[in-house]
């Protein structure tokens, strides 16, 4: 089975590369879908974060306090790099399930969108690895609109966040949204073709 891995720095827009996948029949996996799905308790993944970073970032009711984690990861790589090590394990082996179950059914390309894609490892499981990179401030604007936050703090996640090169380095494949949709409607055309996509 062939698995696209789709990966990059939040803002750089892959959802519009993953609903051009959509459109030619290939089911995506949203692996930040997978992660949201693992929070609603009781959860393996809530007790490992419990056990990470305390009760400080619970709610009274159990539930996790997503902006309070938010704002501590998004403020410290080292804990960004925490809470990644300790739910990886978790979604991975749902991707690994969700990616035997599509099999199961006779798809045989599955795309798996995750923005640590590389870190996890799971990029040496794929295919083919595309990156979507976009300019820092375009980002930046992106994520203030998407997720109706102040420019402080979407500045803080873009700076959270790894270099364009280290994301070059583990690609097959690089696509650039720079806001030019007409460019990059033809670059994924390029891209398809290439890859037998169409």
């Amino acid at each position: 089975m062939r698995i696209i891995g789709i990966t990059g720095p939040t803002g750089a827009g892959k959802s519009l590369l993953t609903s051009y996948l959509d459109q030619a029949g290939i089911p995506t996996i949203d692996a930040d879908s997978v992660y949201h799905g693992m929070l609603l308790p009781p959860s393996e993944c809530l007790n490992s974060i419990r056990q990470a970073f305390g009760d400080g970032v619970f709610a009274p009711d159990g539930s996790l306090d997503r902006a309070k984690l938010g704002s501590l990861v998004f403020n410290s790589k080292e804990k960004l790099e925490l809470l990644n090590g300790t739910v990886l394990g978790n979604v991975l082996c749902e991707i690994r399930r969700l990616i035997s179950d599509y099999r199961r059914r006779g798809f045989d390309t599955v795309a798996v969108d995750a923005p640590t894609l590389i870190e996890s490892g799971f990029h040496r499981e794929c295919t083919t690895v595309i990156s979507v990179l976009a300019p820092e401030e375009l980002r930046i604007s992106r994520i203030i609109e998407r997720d109706c936050i102040s420019r402080e703090k979407a500045e803080l996640r873009v700076k959270a966040q790894k270099s364009d090169d280290f994301y070059i380095q583990s690609s097959d494949f690089v696509l650039i949204n720079d806001g030019d949709a007409d460019k990059f409607k033809k670059d994924l055309s390029k891209l398809f073709e290439e890859l037998g996509l169409q």
